[in-house]
This record gives structure tokens, sequence and C-alpha cells, in this order.
């Protein structure tokens, strides 16, 4: 089996691990090709090397029924790590709160919005609009019936690889978590065939709400902070305009 090596010595404490543990979880549920992890240790991390090919309609297809199956597997709680972790997790180079919470406006607002925010370089009046939406949140405004999902969270288009057997997915910041997140990751960066996606996922899950693409924004507020930490520019103003248009859904 060819194989991919990630290394670096002074990675962060559980960095690889909870990688790995995401990764397991995930193949657990036996809806999506997961990449297998071979190995890890405190500073590596390696998995199996899945090939690569064009995406396809009839593999996106297929990608969007799947998921819709990987996420109705579950998790005990919003927020709650994937099995075999018991600490926080990371999402890229970021620290990631695994917090077990009852429901998804609370966890969203504690453990998704407010961590990001003294370090996001976002001005007052920016802040303001997110604090508002946290606010919101935590009342129950954007709560529904859909139970916890095991959902990979950080599912942007550089996490989907396209093998000649489907897709396959590689470097999760695995939870339990609400599914339109998966589905705001994989809009926010350009996935190929993502209608496609979404049409076939949304026939497949009955959990999803109707109203489940208005709800886009609201999702993407957390990535888009993750990125003004990370990288500053106009993830910024991005994560300030998401959280605007999702308030203006409450009003």
């Amino acid at each position: 089996m060819d194989t991919f090596r990630k290394q670096r010595r002074s990675a962060p404490p559980g960095f690889f691990r909870v990688e790995a543990a995401g990764l397991r979880w995930l193949d657990a549920a036996g809806a999506v090709r997961v990449a297998r992890v071979i190995d890890v240790g405190d500073d590596f991390l390696e998995i199996e090397r899945l090939p690569e090919s064009a995406p396809t309609t009839e593999d996106a297809d297929a990608f969007g029924r799947n998921l819709a199956s990987l996420h109705d597997a579950g998790a005990s709680a919003f927020g709650a790590p994937p099995d075999g972790w018991d600490a926080d997790g990371y999402i890229g180079e970021a620290p990631l709160p695994l917090h077990a919470e009852e429901t998804w406006g609370t966890f969203y607002a504690q453990y998704r919005i407010e961590p990001y925010l003294a370090d996001s370089g976002i001005d007052a009046r920016g802040l303001a609009t997110l604090e508002h939406l946290c606010a919101a949140l935590e009342t129950g405004t954007f709560d529904d019936d859909a139970p916890p999902a095991r959902i990979h969270g950080d599912l942007w288009s550089g996490n989907v690889l396209w093998t000649p057997s489907g897709v396959g997915l590689i470097d999760p910041a695995a939870h339990g978590g609400h599914r339109i997140t998966d589905l705001a990751m994989l809009a926010l960066f350009s996935t190929p065939h993502l209608a496609r996606i979404h049409a076939a996922y949304a026939e497949a899950s009955a959990p999803l709400p109707d109203h489940w693409r208005d709800l886009i924004d609201l999702h993407q507020v957390h990535p888009l902070l993750v990125h003004a930490v990370l990288f500053g520019g106009s993830y910024r103003s991005q994560a300030v305009a998401a959280a605007g248009r999702a308030l203006a859904l409450a009003s």
C-alpha cells in the first residue's frame, strides 16, 4: 500500500493523534471512503495515500448520498470529540474546542464563534455583529430537531479527493455537529460539482431542514473566523458579512 507521512517536530499536544482518531471515527461509519491510518505518534501521522482522478458527476452524486449516511451515523452530542479522544482538537493550525452541548446553538456560539473573536483582528463594529449573532444562537433561534451528526468538520475542497473508485476524505476536524456545517464548508472554496453533491445529499437526508440553503452563511461564520485568525485580510469582513446575513434571517 502506498502511504503518505506527515511529520512535524514542533507539533502541539495531540495534533496528529486527534486527526487519527477523527479518521478512524469517520471510517467506522462505513459510509464514505476515508484514508486509512497506518501509524501515528506525537510528531507524525502516516496514512493511506489515495490515488486521484478527475471529478465526475456520478462520483459527485454518490458522494452526496454517502455523506448523508456518514452524518446519520451520529454523535453523542454537539461538540463531542471522535471516539478514542477526550481533549480539544485542531482545525488546520488553529485550536478547535471539543465540548459536548445539548443544543447546537449554544455549542456554535460558545465553541465555534466566541473563542476566535479576540484574535480575529475584527473591528469593534464587526465584533458587535458577531456578538449579536451569538446571543441569537444561545436563545435557540437557529436550533432545529436534527440530531447531532458525525461530521468531517473541515470539508473544504482540498480535503475531498476524487479517486478512481469515488470520493475519499482526508484531514478531518471531526466532531459531533450540524450536518449543514459540512455542506457549507464544501460551498466555501469551490468544490467540483457542488450542485450535484448538494442535490444528492438533500434527496438522501431526512433530517436536513427544508430551509438549509438559507443557513449556509451561518455555518460559514466559523471557518471564516478561523481564516481571519490565521490569515487576516478579507476573511475578517467576510466573517462579519456572513454573520450579518444570518442575523437578517432571525429578524
